[in-house]
């Protein structure tokens, strides 16, 4: 086994405790609440992930599947601990969001040593950097609006066949979730804005035009006018529910193409 690997699987061992934490109270085994074991779990689950993400890019930045996946994990977990300590509910998404982090860490660990490219370019680094950190807060936020989005589809099911299940009774009320996913919406469509305009800064550094249509440019705007237009539906109409819900996982489908899928389809299709 690879140091490499043995790392990776490390990082992924971090992230099991949190991944578990919220089911606790329904096996009788405690958990389920913002104990001190909860927030040992969290940071668990966020460390992990850091201290191999920036072990990866600390000398030079790789731009594989693998390293961008941890660096994925580890901002999502980042903004969800801020998030978890300053509203109200929003550690109620643990048991959707810290399960899914922890099946793209199995990714991440099962493309770990794969074509790993060092990053190239004739842009200046700071604004290739800049492009970067916009990019993956961008699709962290995203990550987050969409588990809420299916937090409130869930709670929505559940009131309409009046039969709330185990699994509703550990998420956010649905008005507490589609809060949540309007603020993280807003907030994406905000980022997403600043991606593009250093994404047109870097490609005309290194191309000499602003603009230029490719499969990630292509998605990434089509995600910038879907969350554009639902958020102005929104406002006009007050649009929720299910139509809320499944407009932000296309979004966030859009984004996954866009970023991840990029990188997928170069690292692993075309390896």
């Amino acid at each position: 086994m690879s140091q490499n690997l043995l790392f990776s699987l490390t990082a992924l061992l971090a992230l099991v405790p949190a991944a578990l934490f919220p089911y606790g109270a329904l096996a009788g085994i405690g958990g389920g609440g913002r104990s001190a074991a909860y927030w040992g779990a969290l940071a668990l689950a966020f460390v992990g992930p850091s201290v191999w993400a920036a072990a990866q890019v600390g000398a030079a930045w790789h731009t594989g599947l693998s390293t961008a996946l941890w660096v994925t994990i580890a901002t999502v977990m980042a903004l969800f601990l801020g998030l978890a300590a300053l509203t109200r509910s929003a550690w109620r998404l643990s048991p959707l969001l810290l399960p899914y982090l922890l099946a793209v860490g199995v990714i991440a660990a099962a493309t770990q040593g794969m074509r790993e490219p060092l990053l190239r370019g004739s842009a200046p680094e700071l604004w290739i950097l800049l492009h970067i950190a916009v990019s993956v807060v961008t699709y962290a936020l995203l990550t987050l609006a969409a588990v809420a989005s299916l937090a409130a589809f869930l709670q929505e099911r559940a009131l309409k066949a009046k039969r709330p299940n185990a699994l509703t009774r550990l998420l956010p009320p649905m008005a507490e979730s589609e809060r949540l996913q309007v603020r993280l919406l807003t907030a994406s469509e905000v980022v997403l804005g600043l991606g593009l305009l250093t994404g047109m800064a870097v490609l005309h550094y290194e191309k000499g035009v602003p603009f230029r249509l490719d499969h990630k440019a292509l998605f990434s705007i089509a995600t910038f006018v879907v969350i554009g237009g639902l958020l102005f539906v929104h406002v006009r109409t007050g649009i929720r529910g299910r139509t809320a819900a499944r407009l932000v996982l296309i979004a966030y489908l859009l984004l996954t193409l866009a970023y991840p899928g990029v990188k997928f389809v170069m690292n692993v299709l075309q390896a």
